[in-house]
């Protein structure tokens, strides 16, 4: 199960990768093309080439862990365009994008609220 909570640190990979890379090459990926510490205990998204399939790597500690979600009819309805080869978002915006939601659409608050 994948636990995001609005602490968590997520960056998408904007242009798409091999998806016949395992953990180890999504996480030299991490290192050379995004500069990021893939045991740093972060959330890295990757899209494949047809953008109808998601992979999240993250290392938990005791390893990494990767997710692999493929949607079974259509792709991708919305995806970063940047200049840079990483973007960082919040955990609400990645909770849409898993859903197939478009997260600059969403009428969602900005911030998370305090717990009172």
């Amino acid at each position: 199960m994948l636990s995001i909570s609005p602490q968590t640190s997520i960056f998408i990979a904007v242009s798409h990768v091999d998806f016949r890379l395992g953990i180890d090459g999504l996480a030299q990926r991490c290192r050379s093309l995004l500069a990021q510490d893939p045991m740093s205990g972060c959330l890295i998204v990757f899209r494949n080439r047809k953008s109808n399939a998601l992979k999240i790597l993250t290392y938990d500690g005791q390893g990494f862990v990767l997710y692999h979600k493929r949607w079974s009819s259509g792709r991708l309805t919305w995806w970063p365009k940047t200049n840079s080869n990483s973007l960082k978002v919040p955990a609400r915006e990645l909770q849409i994008l898993l859903y197939n939601g478009n997260p600059k659409r969403a009428n969602m608050p900005e911030d998370w609220r305090p717990l009172t």
